[in-house]
C-alpha cells in the first residue's frame, strides 16, 4: 500500500518480504531491521515493512522492516508524520519506533508497549498512542510527556483539550497536554 500524506510518501508492506528488499537496504538514507525478517510467522510474528519518501520521489529517507506480535485484528501497525517537524512514529506489536526526518535522518528512541500497540492519534499539538494497557503522549518533536496504565475495556475521546477516558465503566477526565491525575468528570 502507498500513501501520500503532505509532502510525504509512505509505503508499506504487511505479511510480504517488499521484493527490492535489498535495494531498499542499500539504497535508503536510513534502514533497520528488528527480528528475523525470514522466520516463520507463528515463531515470530508478522512481518510489518515502512518505507517514508518526503518530496515525493527517489529512494526513501527511512525503511524500517520488523516483526510483530501480536499478529490479530485489532493490533494492527500503525504509522504517523508531523509534517512540521519531520517526526515518524512507527507502531507494531510491542514495539515503538520514533525518527525525525533530518538530513540524515536519525532514530529518536525505541519504546515498548505490554500485550499490543492500537494506534496514533494527532490531536493538536499532541499525539496519542493507544495500546491494550497503555495511554500515552508525546509533543510533536517526540519528546513523551506522559503515560498511563489502562485496563481493557477502555476507550477514549479527546473534548476541549481534555481527555475523557472510560476504563472498565470508570469515567475521568484530564488534561490532553499535561496528562495530569485523572479527576472524575
Amino acid at each position: 500500500m502507498r500513501v501520500q500524506i503532505g509532502r510525504f510518501s509512505v509505503q508499506l508492506w504487511q505479511g510480504v518480504v517488499p521484493a527490492h528488499l535489498d535495494q531498499l537496504m542499500q539504497r535508503s538514507d536510513l534502514a533497520e531491521t528488528h527480528g528475523h525478517l525470514n522466520g516463520r510467522q507463528d515463531e515470530d510474528g508478522a512481518l510489518f515493512c515502512a518505507a517514508v519518501t518526503p518530496d515525493g520521489g527517489g529512494w526513501p529517507a527511512l525503511f524500517v522492516a520488523q516483526r510483530s506480535a501480536p499478529d490479530v485484528p485489532g493490533f494492527d501497525p500503525g504509522v504517523l508524520i508531523v509534517p512540521e517537524t519531520g517526526l515518524v512514529l512507527i507502531g507494531a506489536g510491542e514495539r515503538l519506533l520514533a525518527y525525525r526526518l533530518d538530513d540524515p535522518p536519525v532514530r529518536l528512541w525505541e519504546d515498548h508497549t505490554e500485550v499490543g500497540f492500537w494506534w496514533w492519534d494527532r490531536q493538536g499539538e499532541v499525539v496519542l498512542m493507544a495500546a491494550e494497557l497503555e495511554l500515552a503522549a508525546w509533543d510533536l518533536s517526540g519528546r513523551k510527556r506522559w503515560s498511563m496504565f489502562v485496563e481493557p475495556p477502555w476507550s477514549s475521546s479527546v473534548q476541549n483539550d481534555h481527555i475523557h477516558l472510560n476504563v472498565m465503566n470508570h469515567l475521568s477526565q484530564f488534561s490532553l497536554a499535561a496528562g495530569s491525575a485523572p479527576k472524575e468528570p
